[in-house]
């Protein structure tokens, strides 16, 4: 016969009890590292950012935390732009969260032709300036994002003052397991990567001619750049997301403001 100790009640009590107690110290941790998640997040866009400009090798370079931060606040400079007049505006850059705030319904709009699939984007969107070691514009860096083959691929687009001449354009953060390791994923393989330099985004004309492309000749030219080999779909939504984020619903209206400008306003 069961003893009262094993009773179903008191078996339930002190699951029931177990669970909270894990529940809570859970929960605890979480709160607690928040903070430093939210710090760690933001240093390692810091790095991209960085490694966009041509300031550090992500992969070579062991920056540790307070050097990241101090070449971050030496060159680096974040601004807000308004997608829809080009023009800069106010508002804390370095904090600003693209995604939450194109959740925003009345901050955000849902684009005409949503070729990149982001379903909404937020009223401004934040431009990293890249300067000199004498205080002068050298790199402009565009954060654009947009769906491949299994995920959302987010990349910081560096072009220089002329906004049209390329950089790097360097990947780093995917939605869920990301893209598919060896095809897809090789949108982080530095080779691919270092092909995007000196390329082109406009021809004469002012029209977007930048391209991924299969056709070796188009990609042998300053506005092609080779697709990932065994990864079409993958290839297709960085195409995608330049011409999305270089439209008219996107930077453009930034862009061509600059350029008829023919610097910082």
């Amino acid at each position: 016969m069961a003893s009262n100790k094993d009773s179903f009640g008191r078996t339930l009590f002190v699951v029931v009890g177990l669970c909270f107690i894990c529940s809570v110290f859970v929960s605890t941790a979480a709160v607690l590292l928040r903070p430093i998640q939210i710090e760690n997040k933001l240093l390692d866009k810091q790095k991209y950012i960085l490694e966009a400009a041509g300031l550090i090798n992500t992969k070579v370079d062991k920056l540790d935390k307070a050097e990241v931060l101090a070449t971050y606040a030496k060159f680096v400079e974040a601004r807000l732009v308004d997608l829809k007049t080009g023009e800069w505006v106010e508002g804390d850059a370095d904090s600003f969260d693209a995604d939450k705030s194109a959740r925003d319904l009345k901050n955000s709009f849902i684009p005409q032709n949503d070729i990149a699939s982001v379903k909404r984007v937020a009223n401004t969107a934040v431009v990293y300036v890249v300067n000199n070691e004498q205080g002068q514009p050298r790199t402009i860096i565009l954060p654009i994002k947009g769906y491949g083959l299994w995920s959302t691929m987010y990349a910081f687009l560096a072009i220089k003052p002329d906004m049209n001449t390329i950089e790097s354009l360097v990947y780093y953060a995917f939605t869920g397991s990301g893209e598919t390791p060896g095809l897809g994923g090789e949108v982080q393989n530095p080779q691919w990567m270092a092909k995007w330099h000196g390329k082109k985004l406009y021809d004469p004309q002012g029209n977007l001619a930048i391209r991924v492309t299969k056709n070796p000749s188009v990609a042998a030219s300053e506005y092609g750049v080779d697709t990932l080999s065994g990864a079409t779909l993958t290839g297709n939504g960085v195409q995608n997301s330049l011409e999305f984020w270089l439209g008219k619903e996107g930077f453009g209206n930034f862009i061509e403001k600059f350029r008829r400008n023919g610097g910082l306003s």
